[in-house]
Order: C-alpha cells, then structure tokens, then sequence
C-alpha cells in the first residue's frame, strides 16, 4: 500500500469511519535535477534569512502571516491543530447530491480512502454499498494542508474515492470567453456526430505518454554516445478549410482506421484560396464572383438601351415617309 498522506475518519452522520488518505494517482513524468554545466555539480535552493542574510535550516523555519506593515504574527504547527473546527480530523459529509449535478471543473485531485483497522471495516462498507445503491455521491467538508476543503465521495471498484473539490467561487465564469454566435447547419450537426460515433472507444487503456516515452528515449541515447531520435515531421495546414469537407473527410478516415468500407460518396478537403486581382494583389472570392455578374448585368443593360434607341430610329423615320 502506498505511504498514508493523512489519517482521520468520515464523519456520517453518528457513524465513524477511521480512514487513511492515499493517493489514487502515480507520477511517472521525468524529473530533471537544475545543474551546472561546467561540472555537473547540483545546483540547490537554499533558504536564506532577508535581515541577516544567512541560511536558516528547516527547523528555524515558521508560519507567519503579516498582519500589517512591519507587523507579522507567527501560527504553530500546534495551533493550526488545534484550531476549534470539526473538520480538523474528519471528513464531514455534509449532504448527497446526484451524481450527475457535479460539474466536472470542480473536481481536483483524488485519493483513496482506506479503511485503518478492523473496527472501520463494517461501517466503511455499509457507506460504500449505500452509495453503490444510489446514483448519489456524498459532498463533504475536511481540512488539510493549511485549509478547509471541499471534498467527493464516490465508489470505484469496492474503495471509497475522495474527490478534491474547488469551491462554487473558484470557478471562473467562461461566458467571456464564447465565440460570437455564429450559425451551424443541420447537415453540418449531423456529420459531427457521425464522427464522434466512429471515434467512440470502450475505455481509455489504450493511451500513454508519447511524450514522456519520447523524452526517455533522447536521455537513453545521450547517456549511450548514440544519435538522438530523428524529429517527428508535422503536418502542413491550409489557410482555409471547408467545413463540411473536412467533417466528411474525417469520418472517413475515421471509418478507415477501423477498416470499415464506405459508400464512396465522402467529400474531400478543399481549400479555400482567395482570388488575384489585376495588378497581383489577392481578393476574396465571393468578391470577384460579385464583380463579374456586376459586369455581365452592365452589358446586359447597355444592348438593352442599344437596341431600344435603333428601334425608336426606325419608328421616327417611317412617320416622316408617311407624312
């Protein structure tokens, strides 16, 4: 079992439940060491006192919150302990809300929630198959790491999950950052959704870090006197796609990867590119499109006067005849 982060209980109502916080995540990103060059020697912070300009070891080191200019008052370890809040040494649940009324931006990181002995093991799996039993998760309010937190309760695979949560004002409002509106056709709709069903998956086991693996291999060459990885090339883009070309194209590639036959009938990508004008400067299509049925329209009128200006001639002349 991983090393236990914090020990306490969960508070259900008049139920106790002595419990164990590990974490439910493991880190395998690449951790670098800041050196010197020169000599590879480590290059540490170190923690130096302002005033007096000397290093302070770890047990000098206190909590202190300035209170006003030149004025800060120091808190213990002790004192943050013993502070009169009943979520010092406790998850309190607080209320059960449906599992689906829970925004997923909320939700921070997770922990599982082991049971510390044998006394907490009938009440720790009455409060598992009581939410295995609903479709509710259960909110609750604990402090760690200096602060009160908003806390998750919810079951994955027979364990109790605990779920860090932001409080509802620490999340900011995205309304601001909307595009404008802009139409969307049916057609358009439907061809998203079909691409988000051919890219549909069971689960999500099949991911890994391609990054990391990548990184892991440059550090294995180096370390080897070999020749580093060639670059993965990139993909050129055009300027501007059409929309439903591309929707098209992706779903059958879509349909291509998971060797499915299509009807032949998907669109392909097409490229937008604005028109030339004359003296070689670009313009947008629609615009040239526009000039020319402006200029056809022009000479449509003029045979139009042309004709009607022979015919009012010939009419003139044929009355002087008669008279």
């Amino acid at each position: 079992m991983p090393r236990p982060l914090w020990a306490g209980a969960i508070s259900f109502g008049l139920v106790t439940i002595p419990v164990k916080i590990v974490s439910a995540t493991e880190d395998h990103d690449v951790h670098f060491h800041r050196v010197h060059l020169a000599d590879m020697g480590r290059v540490r912070t170190r923690k130096v006192c302002e005033l007096d300009d000397q290093v302070v070891s770890q047990d000098e080191i206190g909590k202190g919150y300035e209170v006003s200019t030149g004025e800060t008052v120091t808190v213990t370890d002790e004192e943050l302990e013993q502070m009169p809040l009943p979520t010092a040494k406790a998850i309190e649940i607080v209320a059960f809300v449906d599992a689906d009324s829970i925004d997923p931006v909320r939700i921070s990181d997770s922990y599982y929630l082991a049971a510390d002995g044998q006394v907490a093991a009938k009440p720790y799996t009455l409060l598992r198959k009581a939410l295995e039993r609903s479709s509710k998760v259960a909110v609750a309010k604990f402090a760690w790491h200096g602060r009160e937190r908003l806390g998750l309760l919810r079951i994955r695979e027979g364990a109790i999950v605990l779920h860090s949560m932001k409080w509802p004002d620490e999340v900011r409002n995205p309304q601001e950052l909307a595009p404008r509106a802009v139409e969307v056709g049916d057609e358009e709709i439907e061809q998203a959704l079909q691409l988000a069903d051919r890219m549909t998956i069971e689960d999500l086991a099949g991911f890994h870090d391609e990054y990391r693996q990548a990184l892991e291999d440059i550090i294995a060459a180096k370390s080897e006197g070999k020749p580093l990885p060639s670059p993965a090339g990139g993909e050129e883009k055009g300027e501007v796609v059409d929309l439903m070309a591309a929707l098209n194209a992706s779903v059958k590639a879509a349909k291509d990867s998971r060797g499915e036959a299509h009807d032949g009938q998907d669109a392909t990508v097409h490229e937008m590119r604005p028109a030339k004008k004359a003296d070689g400067r670009t313009a947008p299509a629609k615009k040239k499109a526009a000039s020319s049925k402006t200029a056809a329209a022009k000479k449509t009128t003029a045979r139009s006067s042309s004709a009607k200006k022979a015919t009012g001639r010939k009419t003139a002349a044929k009355k002087r005849s008669a008279s």
